[in-house]
């Protein structure tokens, strides 16, 4: 059950989807003087060392973040997230890679809070040992718990502050993580109706991983986007990650024309064969 370690995938195709989604979501909620939360259901470790021995073991940062690094062509939002990961590295030397508490961490305002949950008994001591390099202010705003986020999320929702994101990221290591990821959107959104929840999940040679998107869309009564970017075709032997999504409830109305902007920039740049693709869909409320 625990021997997922999030740092073998740091900075991957994948995590470039998710934290340039997530960096907008972010920015979107800050427009307004309203304070807001931001919950992890699945936190890792926080911050990973990408010359680490375990980014390094098969290094998939390397066709992911590394190939953004140094453009100088980052279009729209690219750009921004490309730049959010930059403010954790000195000398234009990419050696660190943020994960979502970090990132949500540094847009992080006076009265906005943090809550982040991990059950990994090893990734938990991490993530508070490198949260404390945050700095007090951000540590006075944030609460880490040792439990499963799928559970504990309940007890936070609705936030005081009644506006919130949460990010919903299991390793889906265990298959049944699909079911539980639905059924915490369901329970989520019964407690907490107006939040904007946002689903990562991974493309796999499994059928739970390719049913979800649809099990998600058939929430009722709730607007959705949902955003997908493939970088391959699925491998002969049926094994290792292809691509990966991100199903965003209650998004904000301008996310989905800037991914149409750059979506297909970006499946060109990340493709690893002819088989790279995208999809952006969306459903009103």
């Amino acid at each position: 059950m625990f021997s997922y370690r999030h740092a073998f995938h740091a900075g991957n195709h994948a995590d470039v989807l998710k934290h340039l989604v997530l960096v907008q979501l972010l920015r979107y909620f800050a427009q307004k003087d309203a304070p807001y939360w931001y919950i992890d259901t699945h936190a890792g470790a926080g911050i990973y060392a990408l010359e680490g021995d375990w980014a390094g073991k098969n290094a998939e940062f390397e066709t992911g973040i590394a190939r953004l690094w140094t453009r100088d062509d980052l279009p729209g939002i690219v750009a921004e997230y490309v730049d959010e990961i930059a403010a954790f590295n000195e000398d234009d030397l990419l050696r660190h890679y943020p994960g979502s508490p970090f990132i949500a961490a540094q847009a992080l305002r006076e009265r906005d809070r943090l809550r982040l949950f991990e059950l990994h008994p090893t990734e938990i001591d991490v993530l508070r040992r490198n949260c404390r390099h945050l700095g007090r202010e951000i540590e006075r705003h944030t609460m880490i718990y040792a439990a499963d986020g799928f559970d504990g999320v309940k007890a936070l929702l609705p936030p005081p502050t009644r506006r919130g994101i949460v990010l919903i990221d299991p390793s889906y290591e265990d298959k049944r993580d699909y079911a539980r990821v639905l059924h915490c959107l369901e329970e989520g959104l019964k407690r907490f109706a107006t939040g904007c929840f946002a689903v990562w999940y991974p493309q796999v040679q499994r059928l739970e991983s390719q049913q979800l998107a649809g099990r998600l869309a058939r929430v009722p009564g709730r607007a959705w986007l949902h955003v997908s970017l493939t970088v391959r075709k699925p491998s002969s032997d049926g094994l290792g990650l292809y691509g990966s999504g991100m199903f965003i409830v209650n998004p904000p109305w301008v996310l989905e024309s800037a991914l149409k902007e750059i979506m297909p920039w970006l499946t060109e740049v990340l493709a690893q064969d002819a088989g790279a693709t995208f999809t952006l869909e969306s459903r009103e409320g």
